[in-house]
């Protein structure tokens, strides 16, 4: 089946079942395949002229306008939509049904209860945090950490100084989409002591999802209230 993934979290999984695109994102990490653009700006010209049998796309990651360029061409396009961690079982089922995929069920078990407060930052100049609903916070939830700014919706611009008001517990500094490094160390920790996580951990959903749980609690299990 000749597919192309819009979608880093989409190739990795694809290509777990056996099933490796035929092209993919630049931001898939995968120098062994075609690129076709971006997930914000994917070639739709190369994309038509490898006459792939499907078209893997997100809804949060990808572009309405692109889905509707792609279908408009004639090309048959399956989208999702990861919203929750609850929301990767049935959705990667129906993916699998779509491909002739293997999914091997996450099981996962009762939430642990909130026990860390945290300041989640997604980019700097403007900050943005971490809010709700997203596929990231459910994950911390899930692990017992509250993120600060979640009543502001999923991706709010926030202010730097409010963060320290707030007196989280911690902030966690994910790897992209931001780059953060110690770098930024002073400014993240003129909030509260910094830990930084691989971002693909907390925003890649799919065959990577049990092993990041597993991950991320180790990396939280060093934050003061986690014990």
């Amino acid at each position: 089946m000749r597919i192309v993934s819009l979608v880093p979290s989409l190739t990795e999984t694809l290509s777990s079942w056996d099933r490796t695109p035929i092209a993919c994102t630049r931001f898939c990490e995968r120098g062994d395949l075609a690129h076709v653009g971006g997930t914000k700006d994917p070639q739709i010209t190369a994309i038509a002229a490898l006459q792939p049998d499907l078209v893997v796309m997100d809804a949060e990651e990808n572009r309405r306008e692109d889905h509707d360029e792609l279908v408009a061409l004639g090309l048959k396009v399956h989208v999702v939509h990861i919203r929750a961690l609850g929301d990767v079982n049935p959705t990667m089922r129906v993916l699998s049904e779509q491909v002739d995929g293997k999914w091997s069920p996450l099981i996962v078990g009762a939430a642990l209860p909130m026990r860390i407060r945290a300041f989640v930052p997604i980019w700097r100049r403007p900050w943005m945090a971490l809010g709700q609903p997203t596929y990231g916070s459910s994950l911390l939830e899930y692990l017992g950490v509250a993120t600060e700014f979640a009543e502001l919706g999923p991706y709010p611009t926030v202010d730097l100084d409010e963060a320290a008001r707030r007196h989280p517990d911690v902030v966690l500094a994910p790897s992209e989409p931001y780059p953060f490094s110690r770098r930024q160390l002073g400014e993240l920790e003129s909030v509260a002591p910094a830990l930084f996580l691989d971002g693909k951990d907390l925003f890649w959903w799919g065959v990577r999802t049990e092993g990041a749980l597993s991950r991320l609690a180790d990396a939280l299990s060093t934050i003061r209230g986690s014990s």
